[in-house]
């Protein structure tokens, strides 16, 4: 069978510029002055390489630049949508509260404002300012909604209610009288 495997000729050069080689002879050092002489390391060819590819850098560099500060301002506009829209949200909320009567009634007493035939009375404490500084109706979208129950477990509430009542105290008007006759 032969052999397949490359094996170098005699007398065929071995890479650019190599001498050649025969059996059986020694190899000279330096057969003319041209292959004395070295070729540099930096050619035209280099310069004008590395010169292309410093181009390239300082283009791309600039591009990467406008590339990410853009990014920057998009995200920038994204977070000021977002306010905008929480803002917006929040006025159509408002806008929707303005359309309950009650929420109307509440900001009109508010002010002080009456139903007509009411007259209005404020408490004073023993400083002389009002009791209830704060009362206001909740936002109806926070109200959580009641779960409906089953009627049987209503009606069983009321058996039992029937059958343990609770302890009642005396009116407030009771209270009152018992206080007056106390202090004479």
């Amino acid at each position: 069978m032969p052999d397949n495997r490359r094996t170098p000729r005699a007398g065929r050069p071995r890479g650019r510029g190599a001498p050649r080689r025969t059996p059986g002879r020694p190899v000279p050092a330096a057969t003319t002055a041209a292959e004395a002489v070295r070729r540099p390391r930096f050619t035209g060819r280099a310069a004008i390489l590395v010169l292309v590819l410093a181009v390239l850098t300082v283009s791309y560099a600039s591009s990467l630049r406008a590339y990410l500060q853009q990014r920057s301002q998009i995200e920038d506009l994204k977070s000021q949508i977002a306010l905008r829209e929480a803002s917006i949200h929040d006025l159509e909320r408002e806008k929707d509260r303005w359309q309950d009567p009650a929420y109307i009634e509440q900001q009109a007493r508010e002010l002080n404002y009456v139903m007509p035939g009411e007259t209005s009375y404020v408490v004073l404490d023993e400083n002389g300012e009002p009791l209830q500084k704060e009362s206001s109706l909740t936002d109806p979208a926070t109200v959580a909604k009641k779960e409906p129950t089953a009627w049987w477990s209503t009606a069983w509430q009321s058996v039992e209610l029937a059958g343990n009542p609770p302890k009642q105290e005396p009116p407030p008007a009771s209270k009152i009288d018992e206080k007056i006759r106390s202090s004479d």
